[in-house]
């Protein structure tokens, strides 16, 4: 593949992507979507609806949760990588920041951050290192004290911080609002327009639907492990029918 094909490829594409855990019934189901370079794009569902078993296909980890894909294909930048492990695809460009947060409490802010730097040379992970403390000078002030004793908005800036350190083109982001004020919402939804501007893809998983709709250019809707709606970000704010599926989800952060 040449490398300005390369460069016109989606940053994601998944095409009729199946996935079951064990012999269970299919968690996905024919799922298909795309994130194009540059694009926020939202995945929206109540729980149990299959955001974040897609989260895992596309980075490699649904594995470690027996989960399997049986059907169907992911891409990144043009590039298959179902199947692939996810250190493999951290290398492709690709990282995520977990739904509920999964830093390591007793190791030190710092040493967070530099694992998500292990695949990067060290004069690049120090660079990337102090990037990221600019982005999050709460993190920097904080950087020598114990993972486990920081607020839970400042664990989720640990976690996206840590999820950026290897540079990523996509960035796949699982629930990062979930459980934080209002006013975090909102840090958070300027945290990845910033991400965006700086040239990194998103694939924005959240049950807060009208914070997603305030950052993101397209959204999906996911219902039982099928996706059930697609549509602009704009359009998708003005849809009535969409307001009604996802009732019930967080209205914080809309600004």
């Amino acid at each position: 593949m040449s490398s300005s094909t390369a460069q016109l490829a989606d940053a994601l594409s998944v095409t009729g992507l199946s996935v079951r855990y064990g012999k269970s019934v299919a968690a996905l189901k024919d799922v298909s979507l795309t994130v194009a370079d540059g694009e926020v794009v939202a995945l929206m569902g109540l729980n149990g609806a299959g955001k974040s078993t897609l989260a895992r296909a596309v980075t490699g980890l649904l594995p470690a949760q027996g989960g399997t894909v049986f059907a169907g294909t992911i891409e990144c930048f043009g590039r298959p990588i179902t199947r692939r492990s996810a250190r493999h695809i951290v290398r492709h460009g690709v990282a995520q920041s977990m739904e509920g947060r999964r830093i390591f409490g007793a190791l030190t802010v710092e040493e967070n951050i530099d694992l998500g730097g292990s695949t990067v040379p060290m004069a690049e992970l120090r660079e990337n290192r102090q990037r990221l403390y600019e982005l999050f000078p709460r993190l920097a002030e904080r950087r020598t004290q114990a993972a486990g004793l920081l607020s839970g908005g400042e664990q989720q800036m640990l976690a996206l911080a840590r999820g950026l350190m290897s540079s990523p083109r996509l960035f796949v982001m699982d629930e990062p609002t979930l459980g934080l004020s209002p006013k975090l919402v909102v840090y958070v939804r300027d945290t990845i327009r910033a991400i965006q501007a700086a040239g990194t893809s998103v694939l924005l998983i959240e049950q807060n639907a009208t914070m997603a709709l305030s950052v993101a250019d397209r959204g999906y809707v996911i219902e039982h492990g099928r996706i059930v709606h697609e549509d602009t970000a704009a359009d998708l704010r003005e849809d009535g029918q969409l307001q009604r599926l996802l009732l019930g989800l967080g209205t914080e952060g809309a600004a």
